[in-house]
């Protein structure tokens, strides 16, 4: 499992719909069948979140929405719905184009570009901007990606080794983790101090904050929380979550769309097709163009069916349950891979091939129910699925739009599975596609390097 996890969880099916594994000292069970896994989903009062995986994830990310059990789940959707609906959306939709053209702009033609670490870079600039307004200066921002990056290394370990004493020995690596803990964590603490000092603001933390202070206002002194229950720990709690996942899993999604269409020429072709008539002139993507994108949202839902960011999760059994006729104990640790059921030829015939095609609406009918799970299912849903897509297609049409990029000989594009599965570093050569003003500063004299 943790030496070669890809080809593990590919091995499984063929042992049946529910398999039990060790992780460690640890019984658990991994279910390989959609229908089983759809069920599981549906009832998430009997498979609640927990695991080792949610075990590690509070340590992080504290008592957020992501990790948060069923019992406060719904009170804490509802605090955060509000800047996730689909009205919330399409005004979104411009500052990700905004940034995505200013992420055009800084490359030059026949340069190599870290792929991995731009889409790094955007998905942490939209997240900002959404969460605080753009709180995060360049140092910051740069602060946040190599964080992340230990922390997603480290979050694998940790879910698949659940023996908690080979972390707590000072080894350089469990130093990095912790450092990157720390540093994550007083970041939004300062910058929530920040925030009290300054005029409000219209995003995602001053909403939290308004909450706060509104559902603080008749407590006495002492009183830690108002009728809402909106601490203050629960403000940097989910700050935190967001800010992490929505910078990971995306940026995940984004470099792998871009490998993935550099050894697909006829889904990059009918990629260009559609942004060069959807988005004449290389023009920024807007929400009306979005629905008309159709293809380019293929391409950002095979790339999650082929490379979900999200490939491993696991729940934890409230009472003793059954699920596909087994029996299961209270507290059995249960886990379900989108990885494993978006490769199962019986629901997506040639499954390592990657056809954009089979999301077209004539055809994603064939997809049996359930098989499909980048965002998970049911009432703990992700939030920021809309969110998500839109800025995946945003990113992906703004910069085909403009570019094509190329692998450059000598770097690995497979990808590696850590906390979110990607490529971890993919170096990419820059052709344009257009003679536009990105391409203006490239050469001497006007003159682009074509």
């Amino acid at each position: 499992m943790f030496r070669r996890p890809l080809d593990f969880l590919n091995s499984l099916p063929a042992q049946g719909d529910l398999v039990e594994l060790r992780l460690g000292p640890r019984r658990a069970w991994m279910l390989c069948d959609p229908q089983l896994v759809h069920q599981m989903l549906m009832d998430p009062h009997t498979f609640d979140k927990g695991g080792t995986q949610y075990d590690r994830l509070g340590a992080l990310m504290g008592n957020g929405i992501v990790t948060c059990p069923q019992s406060e789940h719904r009170r804490q959707r509802t605090l955060l719905q509000p800047g996730f609906h689909p009205s919330r959306i399409a005004a979104y939709t411009e500052l990700m184009a905004a940034e995505a053209e200013a992420l055009c702009r800084e490359w030059r033609p026949g340069g190599k570009v870290d792929v991995t670490g731009a889409m790094m870079t955007l998905t942490t600039r939209v997240t900002s901007r959404v969460l605080f307004s753009g709180s995060l200066d360049a140092a910051r921002a740069a602060m946040v990606r190599e964080c992340l990056a230990e922390v997603v290394r480290g979050l694998f370990v940790r879910t698949v080794v659940p023996l908690d004493a080979v972390f707590r020995v000072p080894t350089p690596a469990n130093r990095r983790y912790r450092g990157a803990l720390r540093r994550l964590h007083a970041l939004i603490d300062a910058i929530i101090a920040e925030r009290r000092s300054a005029p409000p603001r219209e995003d995602l933390l001053g909403t939290l904050l308004a909450a706060r202070d509104g559902a603080s206002a008749g407590d006495g002194p002492g009183h830690g929380e108002g009728p809402r229950g909106i601490t203050d720990q629960e403000i940097h709690d989910q700050l935190l979550t967001l800010l992490l996942t929505g910078v990971e899993t995306t940026a995940m999604c984004l470099a792998s769309a871009f490998s993935l269409l550099a050894v697909s020429p006829e889904a990059e072709e009918a990629l260009h097709r559609e942004v060069d008539a959807v988005l004449p002139g290389g023009r920024a993507p807007g929400h009306d163009e979005l629905a008309r994108l159709e293809y380019t949202r293929c391409v950002i839902t095979e790339t999650l069916r082929v490379r979900p960011p999200g490939w491993l999760f696991t729940r934890i059994t409230t009472r003793e349950t059954e699920l596909g006729g087994h029996p299961l104990p209270r507290g059995a640790m249960v886990l379900y891979s989108p990885y494993l059921l978006h490769h199962d030829a019986s629901s997506f015939p040639e499954p390592e091939r990657f056809l954009p095609e089979r999301w077209l609406p004539e055809r994603q009918s064939a997809v049996p129910k359930g098989a499909m799970l980048p965002f998970a299912a049911g009432n703990r849903k992700c939030i920021g699925d809309r969110f998500a897509m839109a800025e995946a297609m945003v990113g992906v049409a703004t910069i085909a739009a403009h570019w094509r990029l190329r692998p450059a000989s000598g770097h690995e594009s497979r990808p590696r599975p850590a906390a979110t599965l990607g490529p971890r570093v993919l170096v990419m050569i820059c052709e344009p596609r257009h003679y536009s003003h990105h391409n203006r500063m490239a050469g001497d004299n006007g003159v682009d390097n074509l």
